[in-house]
């Protein structure tokens, strides 16, 4: 069992260390779910994620030698809704201790390698090594199609340093699309955006993106918070039911040029 006694400054600095913001480079974006058609355009969510090594590369300057990682596979995913993207998937629990600290998370994935990866980096948030990831906007990039193959019209880093950034126009091409203007910086979420019925937090947009409509309209950002606003039941004229009894006014779907448009 790993432990050390540290004088408690010299432990909030390693603390701070470790969550530190990530060196410029490594955030990539990895697209997620499949295009979807808005206004006569194509667009896909794009997700920010750091590799592993990212994550070993921070403990070993940081904490060298004073951090462990064990992995628990844990049972199968059940399946749930159909289309549900857990279905078959695999599942690990990640305990990783540093200078005799403990925090404990679960990933999941596709298969092994992609589970265990995704339970190390969840658990090394918890120590605050990637915690900004969590904190970006959703980012929705135009795309030259909807098939298997199709390709962003903009690289999705500029994308969302458009938006979120100093909002300079692009102008970019496909070969199968005429040049497609993206200027200037899209407008301000949609204030319809109702805060977390549990814990009163910001929430995740999921109306436009999901491609199972009993799905939440909503999600908490805290990934410790199960907050979840449901859509309207059929016939409601109350709008969309949140976790719990309390009921929100309906809201009208977002449009292309909404920041918050459904990770």
């Amino acid at each position: 069992m790993i432990a050390r006694h540290e004088a408690p400054t010299a432990q909030a600095d390693i603390w701070g260390q470790l969550a530190a913001p990530l060196p410029a480079g490594v955030i990539s974006w990895r697209q997620d779910g499949k295009p979807v058609q808005r206004d006569g355009r194509f667009i896909a969510r794009w997700v920010a994620y750091i590799e592993a090594n990212t994550v070993r590369e921070r403990l070993d300057r940081v904490v060298a030698g004073e951090w462990n990682l064990t992995l628990e596979l844990l049972p199968p995913v059940p399946a749930g809704d159909e289309g549900s993207s857990t279905d078959g998937a695999f599942a690990f629990r990640a305990r990783l201790q540093i200078l005799g600290v403990v925090r404990e998370d679960v990933g999941m994935g596709k298969d092994y390698k992609q589970a265990s990866t995704d339970a190390f980096k969840r658990v090394a948030v918890r120590f605050g090594i990637g915690h900004e990831l969590y904190a970006l906007e959703q980012n929705w990039v135009p795309m030259d199609g909807d098939g298997r193959y199709a390709k962003p019209l903009e690289d999705p880093q500029d994308a969302y340093d458009r938006r979120h950034g100093n909002g300079a126009a692009v102008s970019v091409e496909s070969p199968n699309q005429p040049a497609l203007a993206l200027a200037g910086p899209m407008p301000a979420a949609a204030s319809d955006v109702p805060p977390c019925p549990k814990c009163g937090g910001r929430m995740w947009d999921n109306r436009i993106g999901k491609r199972n409509p009993k799905a939440p309209d909503f999600k908490c950002r805290d990934r410790s918070c199960d907050g979840v606003v449901w859509p309207p039941k059929a016939g409601s004229t109350k709008g969309a039911e949140q976790s719990g009894d309390a009921m929100l006014e309906p809201v009208a779907a977002p449009s292309l040029d909404s920041d918050e448009v459904p990770f």
